[in-house]
């Protein structure tokens, strides 16, 4: 259980918010992204925190009820486990205790329950199942060390943002780099929105006609006298 661990600066990570998880892990070179398998129990959140890690052992919950303890505002409670785990460790007992101490959401490798308490709270839960199995509260793991979900290392006091796409982990010295990153990728995104509205193709922005004629494709009219494939 490690105590007192430094996070990101909570207003740099708010800014975060957004751009949303797709610009961020574009703009931060394609990396920091937990993979598919995290998805919103709930459309429509978009969150940014600061990460307190927890990990558990499969069907034990006791770490995230020690976890509570280590959370302050605009914390998000990122969870693994020891090994491969779908049980519903997490619900709306420990959402509403979360909740009290200002935390923003939860992010878990393993499973949640209470799912319409947890949409009439208002929580944003990102996870890889609902499950109704419960958990018991007999093993020890850790509080904020380093883990690890999908080959992406989450340390404490990382930079975590989670919406409808997914979520990313940004490090922590790395946020105010992150930002300025996804707000040039914005523009630039804005830009292109404005070209596509006008009508130019994504062949031309892009310059991918050129890629198209390397790569080989010919284009052939169907009335032509040329055989088609």
């Amino acid at each position: 259980m490690v105590t007192g661990c430094p996070r990101a600066d909570l207003d740099e990570v708010a800014r975060l918010a957004p751009f949303g998880v797709a610009t961020v892990h574009e703009a931060i070179g394609r990396t920091g992204y937990l993979g598919p398998a995290l998805r919103p129990v709930h459309l429509g959140a978009r969150i940014a925190g600061t990460a307190v890690t927890v990990i558990c052992w499969p069907g034990d919950n006791l770490m995230i009820h020690a976890a509570v303890e280590q959370c302050r505002d605009g914390d998000i409670l990122v969870v693994t486990t020891t090994s491969p785990s779908a049980d519903g460790s997490f619900g709306e007992l420990l959402a509403t205790s979360l909740q009290h101490r200002g935390v923003r959401g939860l992010v878990t490798t393993g499973g949640v329950r209470d799912v319409a308490e947890l949409h009439e709270l208002g929580f944003p839960v990102f996870c890889s199942a609902v499950s109704a199995q419960g958990t018991v509260k007999a093993t020890a793991g850790a509080v904020n060390v380093p883990v690890s979900i999908n080959g992406q290392r989450i340390a404490p006091g990382d930079a975590i943002v989670a919406d409808d796409d997914g979520v990313v982990v940004v490090p922590r010295i790395a946020v105010s780099a992150a930002v300025a990153a996804a707000r040039t990728r914005t523009q630039k995104e804005n830009e292109t929105r404005a070209a596509f509205r006008r009508g130019e193709l994504g062949l031309d922005r892009y310059g991918l006609r050129a890629e198209l004629s390397r790569l080989g494709v010919e284009y052939l009219d169907y009335d032509s006298d040329q055989e088609l494939p």
